[in-house]
């Protein structure tokens, strides 16, 4: 039997997730490549206090995941009243968890990352980033909230258009911030920071106002004052839980890999960073499309055609491929172009060379495996998700451990990401062919 799911509706789902996703990529991007032609140090300490800042914002970013399964099994149920009940629930936790994210990392982010990092030019450089960007992770948990609301009714082109205004205003600001034009002071990293800040709050102010005015008077009833349940808010963290654990971990092993980067020298990490920033790009249709597909297995789980689960998945597979090998290959053939916007050094770009070509590969079986993944989380068992992913990423830190000491060679290490990709493809493809999940009620 042929599914209700056309290749146009995917895309349609997708696309706008994809220019979504491309909210922090362009935030990563565009840091990165100002800050490349201040110098390595720069570059080392946006990409270490970047990514310890999205540390903390992966749990928000876990919970609205839950919040995404349920919203669009909802939909797919047409009981439409109960998801402003679902997303007033959320916003109350969500609300709570940036206070407390906040208070984490205004108070112990020196000690942390002193901790962390063994260059002094690196972390007093990341104190000047973080001091700016803690700021604004209250606004970055609602905006993930925001985004998990769009993405389960479906309706994603509002994401478009946040992340349009994100990279608006965060490239301009970084222009006159980093290199202090147009009247503006000479920050730095710390004009970086500052930039990225007031992007995020613009991206929340807009989907506020948006969300009042597009869907309050809908059947959805978001901005009504609902009673708290305890409850639906129990069946809320039941789903979240795990997927704010499982983000952490991912995450967390991710922040790991770099601080064992940072440990084989300011030249490696300089490489990294860069690295970084071009395979950040190359994975955003993976996440676009992997949200899709957790999306839509939700939705038709709930619409009760569990039987259309792997016809869809394989639909969107087809669908990524077509999508990121062209942009592979083009990287692959012209990578010292690519690296040119980064930096103006010739033998630095020259070293970063390799790592490319090694994410180039690395960003087809983690599509693969993203898809595979999401599906698990879609069909509401999300603690099976956590299982799966965190035996996969003991195997993973043990890996880039054995290669930071083993060897000198960045894109080595680099290779860490082909790893990954193939065993959660393997894992959550059997877990999807063998398992009882059908019937699972969320």
């Amino acid at each position: 039997m042929k599914t209700q799911i056309t290749d146009k509706e995917i895309w349609g789902i997708a696309l706008p997730i994809m220019l979504g996703n491309m909210a922090q990529t362009v935030i990563s991007f565009t840091d990165t490549a100002f800050l490349g032609h201040i110098g390595v140090i720069a570059l080392g300490a946006s990409m270490l206090a970047g990514l310890f800042y999205y540390v903390f914002t992966t749990v928000a970013a876990g919970f609205a995941t839950g919040i995404q399964i349920i919203v669009a099994r909802r939909f797919g149920e047409k009981n439409y009243e109960r998801i402003g009940v679902i997303f007033g629930h959320g916003s109350f936790f969500v609300l709570m968890l940036g206070l407390i994210l906040f208070s984490t990392l205004y108070f112990f982010s020196d000690r942390l990352l002193l901790w962390l990092i063994d260059s002094p030019n690196i972390y007093d450089a990341s104190l000047d980033y973080i001091k700016y960007r803690q700021f604004g992770i209250i606004f970055v948990c609602f905006n993930f909230l925001y985004r998990a609301l769009y993405v389960g009714l479906s309706s994603t082109k509002v994401i478009t258009y946040s992340t349009v205004i994100m990279a608006v205003v965060n490239i301009a600001l970084d222009y006159c911030l980093i290199f202090g034009k147009m009247g503006f002071p000479e920050m730095g990293i710390g004009g970086a920071a500052l930039a990225s800040l007031c992007a995020e709050v613009s991206a929340f102010l807009f989907f506020t106002f948006y969300s009042y005015f597009a869907l309050r008077k809908r059947e959805f009833d978001l901005f009504g004052i609902h009673k708290l349940e305890l409850g639906l808010m129990g069946r809320i963290l039941k789903i979240s839980t795990p997927t704010m654990i499982q983000r952490l971990l991912s995450f967390g092993v991710w922040f790991v890999f770099f601080v064992l980067i940072e440990k084989m020298g300011e030249t490696a990490t300089g490489i990294s960073s860069i690295t970084r920033s071009i395979y950040m790009i190359l994975v955003t249709p993976c996440f676009a499309f992997a949200t899709t597909t957790n999306t839509l297995v939700s939705r038709i789980i709930g619409e009760g055609h569990s039987d259309f689960v792997f016809p869809i998945i394989n639909r969107i597979l087809k669908n990524y491929l077509l999508c990121t090998i062209p942009i592979v290959i083009i990287v692959a053939i012209f990578p010292m172009q690519i690296i040119g916007i980064y930096t103006d050094d010739l033998s630095f770009a020259r070293l970063v060379v390799p790592s490319i070509l090694v994410v180039c590969s690395g960003t087809v079986f983690q599509g693969i495996g993203n898809a595979y993944f999401e599906a698990v989380s879609g069909t509401g068992n999300t603690s099976a998700a956590l299982y799966l992913e965190s035996s996969i990423l003991m195997i993973y830190t043990l890996f880039i451990f054995a290669m930071t000491h083993l060897t000198t060679k960045v894109e080595y290490v680099w290779t860490a990401e082909i790893l990954y990709g193939i065993l959660l493809g393997i894992l959550c493809f059997v877990y999807m062919k063998f398992a009882k999940w059908e019937k699972r009620s969320i």
